[in-house]
């Protein structure tokens, strides 16, 4: 029922302007997981360090604080996994590393577990760094200066084979009016939710901003 919520939130987002709001809540996904991250580290210290008043007391100033960034980290979690073109591996190992570190940290942090806080943390960590792994672009090792056969290894994921899927806000390539040097950096170096692919060789991301420009309608 909840990815079904979440489907639907990700079709009404789908807009001219989708692409500017699929960037704003990866920007904020990216946000709360680091403000989450270092709850969790100040919780670990204090309670390593056996400072149970001072856990206790800040504890009770980020209640709140916790809440909001934990119901905004899955939220927007939800709706960047149901936009993705594929889950891979990193990705799913991210997911089970959060779900198992959320029971370990309410158990561990209220009964003062060290060795259960301390392994909800690593696992916030290693999610972190999955998630890390997980946004990094798989360029496929070549070296042919192809540019349907490298658009259609590297791209066709979120735009489709024609330019038009749009899957995570991907720009609709079609109508594109960017030229093409934009082109050529945006591929190098990346935009809002689009990785870079400085992987590529010059010759090669030519290619694909060639091939890219010949969608145009």
């Amino acid at each position: 029922m909840t990815s079904i919520i979440l489907q639907a939130v990700v079709v009404a987002f789908k807009s001219p302007s989708a692409t500017i709001i699929d960037s704003i809540i990866l920007k904020t996904h990216i946000i709360v997981v680091t403000i989450f991250f270092l709850i969790y580290l100040v919780k670990t210290f204090l309670l390593l360090s056996n400072a149970k008043e001072k856990l206790a007391v800040f504890s009770k100033r980020t209640k709140i604080l916790e809440m909001i960034v934990s119901v905004l980290f899955l939220v927007t979690g939800g709706i960047l996994l149901v936009s993705l073109p594929q889950i891979n591996t990193f990705m799913i190992l991210k997911l089970v590393a959060v779900f198992a570190a959320i029971p370990l940290a309410i158990v561990g942090y209220k009964k003062g577990n060290k060795v259960l806080a301390t392994l909800a943390f690593l696992l916030v960590v290693a999610a972190y760094g999955l998630a890390e792994m997980s946004a990094k672009p798989a360029v496929v090792a070549t070296t042919a200066v192809d540019g349907k056969a490298l658009y259609t290894n590297n791209c066709v994921s979120c735009h489709g084979n024609d330019g038009k899927k749009g899957a995570m806000g991907a720009a609709d390539l079609s109508t594109l009016q960017a030229d093409n040097a934009t082109i050529i950096n945006t591929i190098k170096n990346g935009k809002n939710a689009m990785p870079a692919f400085g992987a590529l060789s010059d010759a090669q991301i030519k290619a694909l901003a060639d091939y890219t420009t010949s969608l145009k309608k």
